[in-house]
C-alpha cells in the first residue's frame, strides 16, 4: 500500500460557546486516505462529519490532534509554502451550491478564481480555455461561463461547484453532503461524474453523506461517526457485510430495501447511547480482521471476539 495522502490522528474539535459551555463536536478521530481512493464518512446529523471536513481543510482551527497532508503537518501554524500547497492540492465541494457560489460573479470567474489567485496561466486565453474545458468535463456548455449562479438549476450549480474544485487539479477533494440537496436522478449523475473524474485524474475523495446506498456505491473504505467519535471503520464490504458496533448495525438496519418482499421482513435495530451502557470516552481502538477497526471497551472487545 502506498503512503497515505491524508493522515488524521486523534483530531479534536471543540467550540467554546461561553465560559461554562463547550460543544465537543469531534473527539479523538483518526483515519487515513490513500491516493486515488474514496473514504466515506457516515453518521447521523450532528455526529461531526462536516466539522471534520472543515477542520481538515483548515476552515476551522483544530483544538488538538495531528493532520498530515502530502507528508506535511497542517494542523498547527503553517508557513507560506505549506499554506499554498494546502490551498492548491486540497479543495472542497460544499453542501449547498447556491450559498457557496458568489451570486455577483459569473460562473467563468467563479471557476477560474483559483487560477487567478495562484497565477496558473500565462494569458487570458489560456485561462478561458481551461475554464471552458472544465465546464464541458462536468456536463455544462462553455457558453454557461457568462451566466450567474441563479440562472442554473440545483444540479447544474453543484456541477459548477465540482468544476471550481477541479480547476486546481487537487490531490484530495472533500465532498461535504454534495448530493443531499439534489433529486435522486441528479444525485446519480453527479456521483457518476465524480467517479469518472477520479478515474481520469486519480484524485482522492473524502465523501461525507447521509445516503448509505450512495456511500456504498462510491466508497472504498468507510468510517462510521457517532457523537463525535469514530466508532467503526473498514472497507465497504466489511462495514456492510459484517458490522460489529451496535450503532453501525442500527444505522444499516434503517436503510429501506427496494424489494417489497424483503422490505416486509426488514426490522430496524434500535440503539440508544444513553441506555446502552457504552462510554465512548473510555473506549480504545482495537484491530479486528485486518483493516476493520472498532471503538470498544476491553470488555466489549473480549465479548465480540469470543
Amino acid at each position: 500500500m502506498s503512503e497515505a495522502l491524508l493522515q488524521v490522528d486523534r483530531l479534536v474539535q471543540h467550540f467554546q460557546i461561553s465560559r461554562s459551555f463547550t460543544v465537543k463536536a469531534v473527539n479523538g478521530v483518526s483515519f487515513s486516505i490513500y491516493p486515488g481512493e474514496t473514504y466515506g464518512l457516515v453518521g447521523e446529523s450532528g455526529s461531526g462529519k462536516t466539522t471534520i471536513g472543515r477542520s481538515v481543510i483548515r476552515l476551522y482551527e483544530p483544538t488538538s490532534g495531528s493532520i498530515l497532508f502530502n507528508g506535511r503537518e497542517i494542523s498547527g501554524r503553517m508557513d507560506k509554502e505549506t499554506r499554498n500547497m494546502l490551498r492548491e492540492d486540497m479543495q472542497m465541494i460544499f453542501q449547498d451550491p447556491m450559498s457557496s457560489l458568489n451570486p455577483r460573479k459569473k460562473v467563468g470567474d467563479i471557476i477560474g478564481e483559483g487560477l487567478d489567485i495562484h497565477h496558473r496561466y500565462k494569458s487570458r486565453g489560456e485561462r478561458n480555455d481551461a475554464v471552458h474545458e472544465l465546464l464541458k468535463k462536468v456536463g455544462l456548455s462553455p457558453a454557461h461561463a457568462e451566466r450567474y449562479p441563479h440562472q442554473f438549476s440545483g444540479g447544474q450549480r453543484q456541477r459548477v461547484g465540482i468544476a471550481r474544485a477541479l480547476i486546481m487539479n487537487p490531490k484530495l477533494i472533500i465532498a461535504d453532503e454534495c448530493i443531499s440537496a439534489l433529486d435522486v436522478s441528479i444525485q446519480a449523475q453527479v456521483v457518476n461524474l465524480m467517479k469518472d473524474i477520479q478515474e481520469e485524474t486519480a484524485c482522492a475523495y473524502l465523501f461525507i453523506a447521509h445516503d448509505l446506498s450512495m456511500v456504498k456505491y462510491i466508497s472504498d473504505r468507510i468510517g462510521v461517526l457517532h457523537l463525535g467519535y469514530m466508532v467503526e471503520t473498514g472497507t465497504t464490504e466489511e462495514i456492510f457485510s459484517h458490522p460489529v458496533h451496535p450503532y453501525t448495525k442500527s444505522l444499516l438496519s434503517a436503510v429501506p430495501n427496494p424489494n417489497p418482499e424483503v422490505e416486509k421482513r426488514r426490522h430496524s435495530i434500535p440503539y440508544d447511547y444513553a441506555s446502552s451502557g457504552i462510554d465512548y470516552a473510555l473506549g480504545t481502538e482495537h484491530l479486528v480482521a485486518g483493516t476493520h477497526t472498532v471503538l470498544a471497551t476491553d470488555k466489549e472487545f473480549a465479548a465480540w471476539c469470543s
